[in-house]
């Protein structure tokens, strides 16, 4: 089965979005539209596909299955509910949307429309990720109790300056923690379950922009555990995120998408993969210069719409960590500790 696609967006992570489809089976680029005639030309140009003059005209093409959507981070929903109208499929680029009130209107609407919608986080789809996972739901660890993460990225001022919607909280929702966190987040809650309660502290340090670039957060998950969260896009030059893990039998130690050090009480012969070796430079740059972790979401995307299978990301379980960035900046604002579940917005 061929799954013929539309890109919606014409940034940098739509051009990532059309290298790592070419590099599924299985999938087939229809065509762009974008803001930006001059950008979705060029991805026209490279990839294949054609150029749409609007986003409806895109939408009412066929042969179309689904859509990626890679826009500002505000107009996620607001896309993905005129494809499900349609009856696209819908997979869209983190986070989800900026506020879970859109997001949930956005799956009410793939729901009635019974099309899938899936979110691309990439971390799930690692090997070394994945192998980590598993490790820890065996019990390896023993009872998780600790864990710290840590994203000190840098991202220099005309990063904000060059794209205008990066950095304001109607279409970024936030900073540092809601666009260059926001991938930590969701692998916590993948790995370790909900959060019970946060508290935290934001500040903007460096750039000149409404939201933070620094956030610090402490969060006590439902299991019992506790874990802290610090995002930066203020640490000069940039350093590669980094994840310590602490349970009874011992320490795993991740850095960028690798596990980097296994120390237990007892050795049992865990040997994580190998490192792939990924050539992207998140901490310093937002240009995706490997593209295999989108391309096996794209993949399992492809898969579930075809045989109707879970997805790696689905998008109840997107949710989840934009209601958790939403309780952080709550908390930060609040100056005291909140539940995720009672926060309805950020703002």
């Amino acid at each position: 089965m061929t799954l013929h696609v539309g890109i919606i967006g014409g940034g940098n992570i739509s051009d990532t979005h059309a290298r790592a489809a070419l590099e599924t089976d299985g999938i087939e680029l229809a065509g762009y539209w974008g803001r930006n005639p001059a950008r979705t030309a060029r991805l026209a140009r490279e990839y294949g596909g054609r150029v749409f003059s609007s986003v409806d005209e895109l939408l009412d093409h066929r042969p179309l299955d689904a859509v990626i959507i890679g826009t500002p981070s505000g107009a996620h929903a607001s896309y993905g509910t005129a494809a499900a109208r349609r009856g696209l499929h819908v997979l869209v680029e983190k986070p989800l949307d900026v506020s879970t009130e859109r997001i949930d209107a956005l799956i009410a609407e793939c729901d009635g429309a019974g099309v899938r919608l899936g979110v691309i986080y990439q971390d799930r789809a690692a090997p070394a990720l994945a192998w980590l996972r598993r490790f820890i739901l065996d019990g390896n660890l023993g009872d998780v109790f600790l864990v710290s993460a840590s994203v000190r990225w840098y991202r220099p001022p005309g990063y904000y300056a060059a794209s205008p919607w990066r950095g304001t909280w109607a279409l970024d929702g936030g900073g540092a923690l809601m666009n260059q966190g926001i991938h930590t987040v969701d692998l916590l809650l993948w790995l370790f379950g909900d959060v019970a309660r946060v508290s935290a502290a934001t500040r903007t340090a460096l750039h000149a922009i409404e939201v933070e670039d620094t956030v610090v957060a402490c969060l006590e998950l439902a299991s019992g555990a506790v874990a802290t969260i610090e995002a930066t896009t203020a640490a000069y030059p940039g350093f590669p995120r980094r994840i310590a893990i602490t349970g009874t039998e011992g320490t795993v130690v991740v850095e960028h998408d690798r596990v980097a050090s296994v120390q237990l009480r007892k050795d049992g012969g865990h040997a994580p993969p190998p490192d792939e070796g990924s050539a992207n430079a998140s901490a310093s740059s937002p240009v995706v210069g490997d593209v295999r972790g989108h391309a096996r979401v794209l993949a399992d995307f492809a898969a579930a719409v075809a045989s109707g299978g879970p997805l790696l990301c689905e998008g109840r379980d997107g949710r989840r960590s934009v209601a958790l960035v939403e309780a952080i900046y709550h908390a930060a604002r609040a100056g005291t500790a909140v539940a995720p579940g009672d926060v309805g917005a950020a703002r």
